[in-house]
């Protein structure tokens, strides 16, 4: 490896950077969208959920249980504003059960 005259960098930093320059920002907001559905939602109803999936900026979720998908469709709103907080920026603007 060639040495680069940089000054110290933190990991963050650098890891920032390998990030930014491999455009890979959207795969890793597939994953961590994934994890905080079934932090924010808890067990009970992430066993019911079958699949997760971002696109653009629309949540799709797969749920099992259409009493569950009925119930969850009234509060579609909070829940989008729950995982952006928890995020730390507006990912999703629209979720879609089915």
């Amino acid at each position: 490896m060639a040495k680069r005259n940089q000054e110290h960098q933190s990991l963050e930093e650098v890891l920032k950077n390998f990030v930014s320059d491999n455009n890979l920002q959207k795969g890793l907001d597939k994953v961590e969208v994934r994890d905080v559905w079934e932090k924010i939602m808890g067990p009970a109803i992430t066993k019911y959920t079958r699949n997760i999936k971002l696109e653009r900026e629309t949540l799709f979720v797969e749920l099992t249980s259409s009493v569950l998908r009925e119930e969850l469709s009234y509060g579609k709103q909070k829940i989008i504003d729950n995982i952006n907080t928890e995020l730390g920026k507006i990912l999703i603007k629209k979720l879609v059960m089915r």
